[in-house]
């Protein structure tokens, strides 16, 4: 019996550090958008909360500045597959191409994979308890959605989007010009 001592001792204090250590391994990251510390090939945009509350929708303003989530299958673009570009409805910086769209039947448009990876940011959300992957327009910091690890093939991601945060642009169109700091519509 004595011999077992040491080693009960000695699991319980690697369990109780362990639990030390995976909140900080959780938390590591949080809050900080993956793209701030990396070159884009834009300029970003930084608007004024009034000017947001201005150009944007009440609905538009609570998802892409304060984080919020539409109703699922609220929104019309969840059932577009017409070929074309959705942009950032904030500031139009393209996001995502129609041939990455699929359905992934959460009520949210979805897409396997941005257009570019340079037009997304990342940071650890905590808001559900469970650690999520929340991404936004890395030109204006507008919150898209989530980013999950159950997609289709090629990259088993589904990027899950409110469908109030984009644009849709059809092909043949000409996509809109980035938005400027001074624009309002």
């Amino acid at each position: 019996m004595m011999n077992d001592r040491p080693s009960i001792q000695g699991r319980r204090r690697f369990v109780a550090a362990l639990g030390l250590a995976l909140p900080a391994f959780w938390l590591t990251g949080c809050g900080r958008p993956a793209s701030a510390d990396r070159d884009t090939p834009f300029e970003p945009l930084k608007l004024a909360d009034a000017q947001w509350r201005e150009i944007l929708t009440p609905e538009q303003y609570h998802i892409l500045r304060r984080e919020g989530t539409e109703p699922p299958f609220s929104s019309p673009l969840d059932k577009e597959y017409g070929d074309g570009t959705y942009v950032c409805a904030g500031c139009f910086l393209p996001l995502f191409s129609s041939e990455h769209k699929y359905d992934s039947r959460t009520g949210w448009p979805s897409f396997w994979q941005p257009i570019d990876p340079a037009h997304v940011g990342t940071k650890r959300d905590f808001r559900l308890i469970i650690p999520r992957i929340e991404y936004h327009c890395a030109r204006c910091g507008g919150h898209q959605g989530h980013v999950f690890n159950d997609g289709p093939e090629p990259t088993g991601e589904r990027w899950c989007n409110n469908g109030l945060a984009l644009k849709f642009v059809p092909a043949g169109q000409p996509l809109p010009a980035l938005r400027a700091a001074k624009d309002n519509g």
